[in-house]
């Protein structure tokens, strides 16, 4: 029968080899976690994520333990796969930072009273009319360009546009006490 007992803070390493010339896992991953540690911390900056970058690095190494195993360093292998994964994610977290800065909002102020009194006005407009008059003065369309869009004649945009003209003044009117330009 076997007893183990898990590796605490303070106890040096377990013996890194088992045969000749077969390095344990256990032991290379006892041996060089916290130094790798520190090297990326120093790095990054942060702690928590150098101790993730070096776990990964190890995992890795893990799951290619007959083959990094045989290598001549492979603390170097984990070493270099530890530091690219930090470069990497934090290229990732640039090409993140610079999206989510063309991503903010932009804060525009509210709505002036004269334009609520327009936007109030314009909806009471029948919407034909209400359409010519957007259409003309918002979007800047000629009455040839607005005929053609809604495929009507000249003169019923004409019609439209002078009615919604003055259906607009008087309601500008009633609601503010004069006619404002708008």
């Amino acid at each position: 029968m076997t007893v183990t007992r898990s590796a605490r803070v303070g106890d040096p390493p377990p013996d890194p080899a088992t045969a000749p010339g077969q390095l344990s896992f256990d032991g290379f991953y006892h041996a060089h976690f916290r130094g790798l540690v520190v090297q990326l911390t120093a790095y990054t900056g942060d702690l928590g994520q150098a101790q993730d970058l070096v776990q990964e690095a190890f995992c890795r190494a893990y799951t290619r333990w007959d083959r990094v195993s045989g290598y001549d360093d492979p603390l170097a292998w984990v070493r270099k796969v530890a530091w690219n994964l930090g470069h990497h994610r934090w290229r990732r977290l640039r090409t993140a930072q610079a999206w989510l800065s063309r991503q903010r909002e932009t804060h525009v102020a509210g709505p002036t009273p004269d334009r609520v009194a327009i936007d109030v006005a314009l909806a009471q407009l029948p919407p034909k009319q209400r359409r010519a008059v957007v259409l003309h003065y918002l979007a800047d369309m000629s009455v040839v360009e607005i005929a053609a869009q809604e495929r009507v004649a000249e003169g019923t945009v004409k019609s439209w546009l002078h009615r919604g003209r003055a259906a607009l003044a008087t309601q500008l009117r009633e609601s503010t006490g004069e006619v404002r330009d708008a």
